[in-house]
């Protein structure tokens, strides 16, 4: 169990679908995991707060720097890049597992895992966490393709796979998953802000010991690299960094497909995207900003970015 510094992360609902983040004085644990928590963002408001690290993660400071106005931020300059844990839930159960290229599997411990080994240990009921690939590398989960490390946990309640991925590769996963790629590329960068604002959220107020969000519509779409495509990717990378604030908080930015399903499902929240909509209002010649402004109405962008 690992103490982040002296912060009080708590996220409740507001104007605009808005997950408020307040900050209190008061050390509390609020991340319990054998793995390692990776740039846990604690500083979401206006100011200078030391963010928590890893012991090989640098001193750097991360930070959402909040602007006047949505129009005043540039998309240009270095945001941070976190890490993020995604529970590929559609997956379940888990049978074949496959590291490309030279990778292999390990234990906790470091030993290696052969193929043989890992396909008794999938079949079996066995408590048990191993780690399959690296950073730079893929794995494959019942044949569908993962950058980076994917974990494999059993808790005596079955095999769960654990995709650990950089923010912006999986971003452009998201947006794949969630809208077609052909889309017009204003849409499709709305649609990385609201997923990388949705998954901010998410990195901060985790939905379990063990991964941040799942990858199926209870949360957002993630369908690896099957869903990652050039657009997807520029539409990532022209927004890097981007996320939504309000009021000091980070908006939770909920969207549908079409405007009567966010009425349905959001309509109580307050705000929502409709994708369909976002879709139509590129058509007529809008900026991604002017999209956003449309559904998430009193929200400004915000950067994550590196102090000093």
């Amino acid at each position: 169990m690992r103490l982040i510094q002296p912060l009080l992360l708590t996220l409740t609902a507001s104007v605009a679908a808005a997950a408020s983040v307040v900050v209190l004085t008061d050390g509390l644990t609020v991340w319990s995991s054998s793995l390692e928590t990776d740039a846990m963002l604690s500083a979401l408001v206006n100011g200078d707060h030391s963010a928590t690290r890893s012991p090989h993660q640098s001193t750097d400071r991360a930070s959402v720097r909040d602007t006047t106005s949505v129009h005043a931020i540039s998309p240009d300059g270095y945001s941070i890049d976190p890490l993020l844990r995604v529970a590929l839930l559609s997956q379940r159960p888990v049978r074949i597992v496959q590291p490309q290229g030279r990778t292999t599997c390990s234990t906790s411990e470091g030993a290696p895992v052969s193929p043989v080994t890992l396909r008794k240990l999938l079949r079996g009921t066995t408590e048990a966490w191993l780690h399959c690939g690296t950073a730079e590398g893929s794995v494959k989960v019942n044949g569908r393709t993962y950058r980076g490390i994917v974990h494999l946990i059993n808790r005596g309640e079955g095999w769960i796979a654990v995709n650990e991925i950089n923010m912006e590769r999986y971003v452009a996963s998201v947006v794949g998953a969630e809208m077609p790629s052909g889309w017009n590329e204003e849409a499709l960068k709305a649609q990385a802000v609201a997923a990388r604002s949705y998954a901010l959220v998410h990195l901060i107020r985790p939905a379990s010991p063990d991964w941040n969000l799942g990858d199926t519509t209870r949360w957002q779409v993630y369908a690896g690299q099957a869903s990652s495509t050039a657009r997807t990717l520029k539409a990532t990378e022209d927004t890097r960094g981007l996320v939504l604030s309000h009021q000091g908080g980070l908006v939770e930015t909920l969207y549908a497909a079409t405007q009567t399903i966010v009425e349905q499902a959001h309509g109580h929240l307050g705000a929502s995207m409709s994708q369909h909509g976002a879709q139509k209002l590129a058509q007529q010649g809008l900026t991604y900003i002017q999209i956003l402004e449309r559904y998430y109405n009193g929200a400004i962008l915000a950067r994550i970015r590196r102090d000093g």
